[in-house]
């Protein structure tokens, strides 16, 4: 029977280059939510008032979607 030592920090990521990945993949994130709420927006400002009255919406709900 073998044992496996494993620590976590085989796991983080690596210094100055890690921590510059993370932030990057953060600034996607960020930018992915912005254009998903816009799209969002979009398909709801499109609807007439007796469609979002159907799904409980009125045009001033439109623009507190986050």
């Amino acid at each position: 029977m073998a044992a496996y030592d494993t620590t976590r920090a085989q796991y983080e990521t690596a210094g100055f280059a890690g921590r510059i990945g993370q932030t990057f993949a953060a600034l996607v994130a960020t930018v992915v939510a912005w254009n998903d709420t816009r799209v969002t927006r979009g398909a709801l400002a499109g609807l007439t008032d007796r469609e979002l009255d159907d799904i409980g919406l009125s045009r001033h709900d439109i623009e507190n979607i986050r």
